[in-house]
This record gives structure tokens, sequence and C-alpha cells, in this order.
């Protein structure tokens, strides 16, 4: 007989199960990397937002925020990039896995002064492909709140509230001032 090199059958099999083993430990951490940097990215986002919008109103509003007054969804953000004080990617209304809406309340003498409020939500919020495990908000006066989802990827209450004489903001029955958790 020749010599033969080469690997055997039992050899190969165990290199296998090696790989599977670290294969089964490294991929649960990097889908949880991968939600964390999700959730800091939607929560410096709403950071941006903030910033922009007070600069909007400041500058171009005349002392309003963006958008439609009362009107949720898009329009303000939509302004926002328009007038490049925000990405493009931001002012579509979704932004590494997550889901921005923004409302505004415009300034009436007399009853209520300029306001906005803009929340943010995972897309995808149950199983291995869930991109966030938090909802987030911001409202006129800078404070970034999150709360926490519900088990079995439940979608929480986070929503964005306020009437044209109350103002805009956030509500929802498991919010926490971001920090203070």
């Amino acid at each position: 007989m020749k010599n033969q090199k080469g690997f055997s059958l039992i050899e190969l099999l165990i290199v296998v199960v090696i790989i599977g083993i670290i294969a089964a430990i490294a991929i649960p951490n990097l889908l949880a990397a991968r939600r964390s940097a999700n959730e800091g990215s939607a929560a410096s986002s709403l950071r941006t937002i903030h910033g922009a919008s007070a600069t909007w109103q400041a500058t171009v509003g005349n002392g309003q925020f963006p958008g439609t007054s009362g009107s949720a969804g898009l329009t303000g953000l939509g302004e926002l990039g328009t007038g490049n004080l925000i990405d493009s990617v931001l002012a579509g209304g979704d932004k590494s896995g997550f889901t921005f809406e923004y409302v505004n309340y415009d300034f009436v003498q007399g009853t209520n002064p300029a306001s906005f409020a803009c929340v943010t939500r995972p897309t995808t919020n149950s199983g291995i492909t869930a991109t966030g495990t938090r909802n987030f908000g911001i409202a006129t006066d800078g404070v970034l709140y999150s709360e926490a989802l519900g088990v079995a990827g439940g979608a929480g209450t986070i929503a964005l509230a306020g009437s044209a004489t109350a103002g805009a903001s956030v509500t929802g029955t498991g919010l926490t001032v971001m920090g203070q958790n």
C-alpha cells in the first residue's frame, strides 16, 4: 500500500462540531450587539431631531416647529431633511431598524407655545430578527424617554400625545427617563 495522507472522517466531524459550538455561542451575542447598536442609533437620532427642530424654530420656522400643526407623521422630518438639518435617511422616517413619527403644534398667542414630539419604535420587535427591545420618545423639553417592550415582543404603549392647547408630548405606561433606569 502507498502512504496516504489526509484527515480521517472522525477528525473532520470533530472540527465541524467545534465550529458549530463556537457559532452557537457567538451568533446570539452578535445579534444582541446589533440590537444594542440599533437602540443607540435610535436614541441618538431623537437627540439629533430635537436639536434640528430647535434650530428650525429659531431660524426658518419663525418660532414654529416643522410640519403641519397637529398632523402626526413624517412631514416635520421631511422638512428638517429638506432644510439639511438631518440626513435624508432619517428624514424618510426609518433608520437603523427603527421607525420614527413626528408631531408638532404651532404657537397660538394666549393659548399655547409651539411644541413638538417624536417617537420611534423597532420595525421588528420579536424573534431572532428583532431590531430593538425598547421604544423611545422625546418632546420639546428635551427629555428622552425609553420604554421596554412587553414580554413575547409586545409592542409597548409609547405614543404621541397632546393637543393644540396642551402642546405635544410623549405618553405610555412604562416610560422611564433615559439614564434613570
